[in-house]
């Protein structure tokens, strides 16, 4: 990573809160020259290259007169001056003389931008294990550009996307498997997900991918000893003793990858599908989950003709959560294309709630979803239970399930074409032994009924559960393929032991191994991989 290591030359600044009004906005600064820049701008009692690490100093952000010296000395002999006119308020740290002051004969102004407080961190404790300055301003984006344009102008760099956490990883205060944490914990939007997060973020993945790769180092060290000196290290029966150490190995690999299964989830969302006939409710559900007017809601048929997605948070989970247009057969060529696309999103869903108007009695070609959906996946809503005289959860389990019984398919199939709704709904087959999905009872029109729905899920997405075992879960697809690579490296070298080969064959598919498990934590990570990661983060952190 030598282009990477190089640019830590550089002094580098951001804006590190995010951009908009606020309170306060924090500008931070880090690298070989922190102090000697802040010198130059911060007018205080103290000098920043002076104070103590982790201590903070109250002052103003200043563009310093032309004909001022360079440095932070000539800054901090104005700030001194200042101190020294009023005994009372040296005392307590703050000035109040004009920006514009007299020296000698001639009158130098200096333009104050903003008053602050100034936190000084001392290499190598610090985020960046660099010298690292902060300025707390008041917030607003007008006024924290014009901060972060003089600290450029005095010498610092913009920082890229990532660049702090960069020099955090080449400093070695943190792992990439850290680095990556310090995005989820900033994007997390449930609980499971941030606590899982700041787990890793705390190095529990990096904790047991170092003692596994310290293990499989070992056993490759110990080959290769024996193979240079027989004589003191010897190997009979060591291929049993290995195949033993391998087994623990591939048995706790195959745990963190089961789990990892549930931790994409949390990150990135759970593909659900809302789906059923026109008028049952589908967009009213869709406004109540999200608890705003999203979709939009008539009594006239076939209003939703394409998906819409949002992202919601449902509990623990995070939920993409698709509304699909109403399903009918139906003479619109716009229409029917968003029906095609209902069906695309529904075989692609990990989760689909298809919803059932309990005011009327079931349709055939509601079974027809139902088995399209798949029985599996699936959760019916019983929409409209606040309607008089509506059905209850029992009498239509009954009524579907004497549809799903009666019918081989769609009632849609006299007529199918290639390409059209009757034939995509033709690939349902007759279920054999209907087992059916769990039915809840809702009002989307009045959010009734959305709690028992969200334990449902919670239920059925966190069967391994976030137990709180202090087990590393893996959230992160490139953790998952590194995983998958080290498991089937590990499986060449225990079909090696089977079929009796050398030790020195072995100790190949051993190395492959501690290579993958480190790409994890990055001691094995391409720079453009690297790079890759890096500029997914947000600037200033």
């Amino acid at each position: 990573m030598q282009d990477m290591r190089n640019k830590t030359e550089d002094t580098i600044c951001a804006i590190a809160t995010g951009m908009g009004d606020g309170a306060i906005g924090i500008i931070r600064l880090s690298g070989p020259d922190a102090f000697s820049i802040a010198g130059q701008v911060f007018r205080g009692r103290k000098r920043p290259s002076e104070m103590e690490s982790y201590t903070a100093a109250f002052g103003r952000i200043v563009r310093p007169a032309q004909n001022d010296g360079e440095g932070e000395a000539a800054g901090e002999s104005l700030a001194e001056k200042e101190a020294g006119e009023n005994p009372a308020e040296k005392e307590a740290g703050e000035s109040t003389a004009e920006p514009g002051r007299m020296r000698g004969d001639t009158e130098e102004k200096e333009e104050v931008l903003d008053e602050t407080v100034m936190l000084v961190m001392r290499a190598p404790h610090t985020y960046t294990t660099e010298d690292t300055v902060e300025f707390q301003c008041h917030g607003g984006a007008f006024g924290l550009s014009g901060v972060l344009g003089l600290l450029v102008e005095k010498g610092a760099r913009l920082a890229e996307p990532g660049e702090f956490t960069r020099r955090a990883f080449l400093g070695g205060r943190i792992d990439m498997s850290q680095a990556e944490a310090v995005m989820d914990v900033i994007r997390a939007e449930n609980d499971v997900f941030y606590r899982a997060s700041q787990d890793q973020l705390g190095g529990l993945l990096r904790k047991r991918v170092t003692e596994m790769r310290d293990k499989l180092l070992t056993e490759t060290a110990r080959i290769e000893s024996a193979l240079d000196d027989p004589e003191h290290y010897d190997l009979t029966g060591y291929p049993e003793e290995l195949a033993g150490i391998l087994r623990q190995l591939l048995t706790e690999l195959a745990g963190m990858l089961r789990r990892s299964s549930e931790g994409i989830r949390l990150r990135d969302g759970i593909p659900t599908v809302i789906a059923g006939l026109p008028n049952v409710g589908k967009s009213s559900l869709m406004n109540a989950l999200l608890g705003t007017d999203r979709a939009i809601v008539t009594p006239e048929e076939g209003t939703t003709r394409d998906t819409l997605t949002e992202t919601i948070r449902l509990g623990n989970l995070t939920l993409r959560l698709t509304d699909t247009a109403g399903i009918r057969k139906t003479d619109s060529r716009a229409e029917e294309a968003g029906i095609l696309r209902s069906y695309s999103s529904m075989e692609e869903a990990e989760l689909v709630l298809l919803v059932l108007d309990a005011s009327r009695q079931l349709l055939p070609e509601e079974a027809g979803l139902v088995r399209r959906a798949g029985m599996e996946k699936t959760i019916i809503l019983l929409n409209k239970e606040d309607v008089p005289d509506a059905r209850g959860r029992e009498e239509m389990a009954e009524e579907l399930k004497t549809l799903l019984e009666n019918t081989e398919s769609s009632a849609w199939d006299a007529e199918s074409t290639d390409g059209n709704i009757e034939s995509a709904d033709k690939a349902a087959e007759s279920p054999q032994g209907i087992r059916l999905p769990e039915i809840l009872e809702i009002s989307a029109r009045e959010g009734t009924g959305l709690e028992p729905l969200r334990k449902k899920v919670e239920e059925r997405f966190l069967r391994e559960g976030f137990s709180g075992s202090r087990e590393p879960m893996i959230t992160s697809v490139r953790h998952k393929e590194a995983l998958l690579r080290t498991m089937d490296a590990l499986e060449r070298v225990m079909k090696g032991i089977e079929e009796g080969l050398p030790e020195d064959f072995l100790t190949i598919d051993l190395m492959d191994a501690y290579q993958s498990l480190g790409r994890i934590t990055g001691e094995t990570l391409e720079d453009d991989l690297a790079d890759k990661i890096f500029a997914e983060f947000c600037m200033g952190k």
